[in-house]
């Protein structure tokens, strides 16, 4: 592990989003709002689960012949012009990235949406070797004027609410102050960014899939800024992980119908720009593949499926942790439940935190559109944190106990008996004060008189074997 990354403490990052009841419930509802629009697209198609099941059999035959696929793409894509690069890891990728730019004396970059720069810290390297970036998403533009980080892959700057980005335009693009109209503020972005357009020297982007047979990439967004981001420059730039593949340009039908309806509620995205090689003669199109630990994900029979993510954040829009919690709390490029399963798989002692900020109440693997198994990962996760001695000492001290407690019928029903006559007595400032964070924008219910144990010997009692059916 690099000694300089700082080990991640999710309840204690979390500690202030929670403790701001307003902004945790607007966030809340913000984001569960995003999952119905999800519901409903996907309770539109009567092959809604036939598609996930395509999806996720397309990306584990994918996964398990990627080094086939890797050399078909390549090969495919480099008979049409592009040059494609091979990049290790984070630091690799962006020493490819600067020497591109330096051999085409670029020092004004337009960038549009991409989590893998996010994950190799493209923009704060290139910042510090001189050279402008400029992200052209709104969301993404939003947080970098404000000296922030995406608190969500698909949806950035949902924790910032529009009187803040107001604010923030008031400072950086000298919009009225205490302006909060969106419509107004959009148009403010779009003027802004309109120049840095025209200006700009080299295009980066994401991708969201590359078709092995074809050699070709495929770009999704809703503001159109990766297509103009592209289409002024001479030189584009695109930068992907490993995973992204599919192996044939049939298939990426299956994952467009998945992907927006999943993301957004949207029956697609307003752009799907496929891109197959430079644009003309004196173009150039370069594609980076990047590693950065995916093959040491792959090689893990465990967490492999993980790779098959399509970065949609349907897991973060119905989490309970992510909701109330935040993005930012995670401290990782991904957060939320894919992300708490591939930080740990990256550095566990670093992400060794995440896993635990989940409930496993399964919601995340009900709605992943290729049906990663995301909680049963994260207990797995669990299971492997404690086999590497990474378990904070008071867990492990609350799990011998609950141990002991399981272990023994008489010791379990004396302290259900103690727990429920105390809640029923004691008042309540006892366990809801600033000292137990743990009730923090919680509550509890009336304890029953009468245990679990108790009711169901009375009830079996009353009930005839033939009365059940």
């Amino acid at each position: 592990m690099s000694p300089s990354l700082p080990i991640i403490d999710h309840p204690r990052a979390a500690r202030d989003f929670v403790n701001n009841v307003p902004r945790s419930h607007w966030h809340d509802d913000a984001l569960w709002f995003v999952r119905v629009k999800r519901d409903r697209q996907a309770q539109s198609l009567p092959e809604w689960e036939y598609l996930r099941e395509q999806a996720s059999a397309i990306k584990q035959h994918t996964i398990a012949n990627l080094g086939t696929y890797l050399q078909e793409f390549e090969a495919n894509a480099s008979r049409m012009g592009a040059v494609v690069h091979w990049a290790a890891d984070a630091a690799e990728h962006n020493q490819i990235v600067l020497k591109l730019l330096q051999k085409n004396n670029a020092q004004r970059i337009i960038k549009s949406k991409s989590m893998l720069t996010e994950e190799c810290g493209l923009n704060e390297f290139l910042i510090d070797n001189g050279i402008d970036v400029v992200d052209t998403d709104l969301g993404e533009r939003i947080v970098q004027l404000r000296g922030e980080h995406p608190s969500h892959i698909v949806l950035p700057a949902i924790h910032i609410k529009k009187e803040e980005v107001g604010e923030t335009f008031h400072q950086h693009l000298g919009t009225r102050q205490g302006e909060a109209d969106p419509q107004v503020l959009t148009e403010a972005a779009r003027g802004h960014l309109r120049g840095k357009f025209l200006d700009g020297e080299v295009g980066i982007t994401g991708v969201n899939f590359a078709i092995a047979n074809t050699g070709g990439i495929v770009v999704c967004t809703n503001e159109g800024n990766a297509d103009l981001g592209v289409s002024l420059p001479r030189v584009h730039i695109a930068c992907m992980g490993i995973e992204k593949l599919l192996p044939r340009f049939a298939d990426l039908g299956v994952f467009t119908r998945l992907l927006a309806r999943s993301a957004t509620g949207q029956p697609i995205t307003s752009y799907t720009s496929h891109f197959h090689g430079p644009r003309d003669a004196q173009s150039e199109l370069h594609i980076v593949l990047v590693d950065n630990g995916r093959s040491r994900i792959r090689d893990s029979d465990t967490f492999r499926d993980s790779l098959n993510c399509i970065r949609c954040g349907a897991c973060m829009n119905t989490c309970p942790v992510y909701r109330r919690s935040g993005g930012h709390s995670y401290n990782a490029t991904v957060p939320g439940p894919i992300g708490s399963v591939l930080g740990p798989a990256r550095e566990p002692k670093v992400h060794k935190s995440l896993p635990y900020a989940c409930s496993l109440c399964g919601s995340c693997t009900d709605v992943c559109p290729v049906k990663i198994p995301l909680h049963h990962q994260l207990l797995a996760w669990r299971k492997v944190l404690v086999g590497k001695r990474l378990l904070a000492w008071n867990k492990r001290v609350g799990m011998k106990a609950a141990s002991i407690l399981f272990r023994h019928p008489r010791l379990f029903r004396f302290a259900g008996y103690t727990g429920r006559t105390a809640l029923r007595v004691l008042p309540k400032a006892l366990t809801h004060n600033r000292l137990n964070e743990w009730a923090i924008d919680r509550d509890l219910p009336t304890p029953p008189r009468q245990s679990f144990r108790a009711w169901y010997a009375e009830n079996r009692k009353q009930t005839k074997p033939e009365d059940v059916k």
